[in-house]
């Protein structure tokens, strides 16, 4: 049942139905209250409706039903960017990159962040996250409330009470209550700045509602457990020889242990797999020298084939290394040392080519068999979990340097897993993840086929003239994995997008299809749509206007341009209706450059000056500087013009 429901909310996200889908998400996890993977998609539903706050829940349970996986990290570091929460969302990305350091998500949301921190950081030091919170500290706030008019009726209101206290307590939380047009009327009265509010008779509806928010509950202390008492020592009985016999043997075992790692070292490899070799026979209750010996060969396995990638595999001199099986063991005809032949590029006396990929190979075969043996051993001393994840991870290392091709990879990948299950090891997660990143770019490699990527990209407009959209998506998807490189499945799979009013998804495809080739007039169309639809006029039209840069008399984006125009005047004339108004002025109100204006001494005494006085108001308009910028403030709705 809850995969049913995660199915059709994945569905609905798709198309772009954000509210079906936190809905579907939210049967699902009331069925299944522990999957991890259900928060992470309503966090992400809930983030394309703008809803940080819910988002952020969603996404800090994600993480603390799994903190090892890095996705969670990358849902909160979003969720905080859109609260403008930098230093957490940095923070947040950095633990998700811990985790995996190649995720390019991640990576992407961490620089994104850290240019937003820098910005914050720009402003005069010991200011608050938002650029308001010096107008809502101290007892000032309250008597500008109360000295106010306009104000002084709502301090008799519980709600908005709890806001501004809520609100002075952590300013972050303003951009929680920016819609309540009480608190845009408390905003101007505290920055001196008359700014647009709802009609009066729409005011009364906003009084009446309730916005507390819940706190999350104080964590529990956690009682520390006190240590027992270290027991007595028994007093020394006398050993039996036969007890005495087999202590002399491991003690033995041991010494032959350190002077294997002593040879490892100094990358003596042979000495080192004779020592552990004799480590094993005086003890083979001790995995941990089968496991060395294993580490050894899989050293050896890594240095040959550093040496196969110098020029044809030989050394400096143009003689080929001879490399010659015995025994089961790798030695070189004439050579003291393994080490000195491939390390130091001695070449050996008597050389004798043999197949050096069926030696390295070998030495592979060889580390993965110790492995195993290791396993089964450790299973039936029931050793420690460690010492059974160490051994599969340098099984897994062994595969996955023998691997050839995307298929080679799924026995190191499950291996690595299984070690995981043991212990789990930073080390072998980095190298699973290395694995299944290896994996994936030979699938790409291997499934790259131009011709299949038109064929399918065909496939993909005619669904589209048949306006079967999510079909087209399918086959502009598999067109892309075919050939990851053509920008025209993007630009065509972002228009299907945009049909299907999954606009963050589009918009990423159209910014794809431009960075692919930027002279590709067709991606500033389709990017400067998606941002029309997101009703970021300004945004869009600078998408058109750089598409004509390219083409100055494509039909297309000169229609662009005329709709961003017009929808940029109907701000400035005033003719917004009220809910209009009131969701561009919360848009505008997240915007760091609008709130910069605000914040600006001079932009508020030259807003004053408008209010107030006209004549210092025409001298400030001769100024192109603050005309743009009392621009800006009038497409935001936050200043209109009667």
């Amino acid at each position: 049942m809850a995969d049913e429901a995660k199915a059709k909310g994945n569905a609905a996200f798709a198309a772009g139905n954000f509210t079906d889908a936190i809905n579907h998400f939210t049967e699902a996890i009331n069925l299944s209250p522990t999957n991890h993977v259900l928060y992470s998609n309503r966090s992400a539903a809930y983030a394309s409706l703008g809803k940080y706050s819910d988002a952020l829940s969603d996404a800090q349970k994600t993480v603390d039903l799994k903190p090892d996986w890095a996705k969670g990290y990358s849902r909160l570091g979003a969720a905080h960017c859109g609260l403008h929460q930098y230093n957490d969302a940095v923070s947040a990305y950095k633990k998700g990159l811990e985790i995996d350091p190649n995720n390019d998500g991640l990576k992407s949301g961490l620089a994104d962040a850290e240019s937003a921190q820098a910005q914050t950081r720009s402003r005069a030091p010991g200011s608050s996250a938002t650029p308001f919170g010096d107008a809502f500290s101290g007892p000032e706030m309250w008597a500008k409330l109360t000295g106010d008019a306009s104000t002084r009726a709502y301090l008799q209101q519980p709600d908005f009470v709890n806001m501004m206290k809520d609100i002075q307590k952590n300013p972050n939380n303003l951009n929680l209550y920016l819609k309540d047009q009480r608190v845009m009327q408390a905003l101007g009265v505290l920055l001196g700045v008359k700014l647009s509010t709802r009609m009066p008779e729409e005011d009364e509806e906003m009084l009446e509602a309730s916005t507390e928010r819940k706190r999350p509950a104080e964590a529990e202390h956690v009682k520390e457990e006190k240590r027992p008492e270290p027991e007595p020592e028994p007093a020394p009985m006398e050993v039996p020889e036969e007890e005495k016999e087999i202590r002399e043997r491991k003690a033995k075992a041991q010494k032959e242990k350190e002077a294997g790692n002593v040879a490892y070292k100094k990358k003596d490899f042979e000495t080192a797999i004779q020592h552990y070799t004799k480590a094993i026979e005086l003890d083979d209750e001790d995995i941990s020298f089968i496991t060395n010996r294993a580490a050894v060969y899989l050293e050896m396995g890594k240095v040959f084939s550093t040496l196969l990638n110098t020029p044809s595999g030989k050394t400096p001199s143009g003689r080929a290394v001879a490399p010659l099986r015995v025994r089961h063991e790798v030695v070189w005809c004439g050579a003291l040392s393994f080490e000195e032949d491939l390390l130091a590029k001695k070449e050996p006396e008597n050389s004798m080519q043999c197949p050096d990929i069926l030696v390295r190979s070998q030495l592979y075969e060889d580390c993965i068999k110790d492995c195993d043996k290791a396993v089964e051993r450790g299973r039936e001393l029931r050793s420690d979990f460690k010492m059974v994840a160490r051994a599969l991870t340098r099984k897994g290392t062994a595969l996955a340097k023998m691997a050839k091709s995307s298929k080679d990879f799924e026995a190191a990948i499950e291996v690595f897993q299984k070690a995981l299950t043991e212990h789990r090891n930073p080390d072998t997660l980095k190298k699973l993840n290395d694995a299944e990143k290896a994996k994936k770019e030979l699938e790409q490699q291997e499934y790259f086929n131009p011709q299949i990527a038109d064929e399918e990209r065909e496939k993909g407009n005619q669904f589209f003239k048949e306006m079967k959209y999510p079909d087209a998506v399918k086959h502009y998807t598999e067109s892309i994995k075919r050939n990851p490189k053509d920008p025209r499945a993007y630009s065509n799979r972002a228009a299907c997008y945009t049909k299907l009013t999954a606009l963050p998804e589009g918009l990423k495809d159209a910014e794809k299809c431009i960075e692919l080739d930027p002279t590709f007039v067709k991606g500033y169309t389709r990017k400067g749509a998606v941002q029309f639809f997101m009703k970021e006029y300004e945004k869009a039209l600078k998408t058109y206007q750089d598409g004509l840069k390219l083409d100055a008399h494509n039909q297309e984006l000169l229609d662009g341009v005329k709709r961003c125009v017009e929808q940029i005047n109907k701000a400035s004339r005033g003719d917004l209706t009220p809910e209009e108004l009131k969701e561009r002025q919360a848009k505008g109100m997240q915007d760091p450059e609008i709130q910069n204006i605000l914040t600006d001494p001079v932009m508020r005494q030259v807003l004053q000056d408008v209010q107030e006085n006209p004549k210092a108001a025409q001298d400030h308009m001769k100024n192109p500087l603050v005309m743009d910028k009392i621009q800006k403030l009038i497409n935001a709705g936050i200043v209109q013009v009667r």
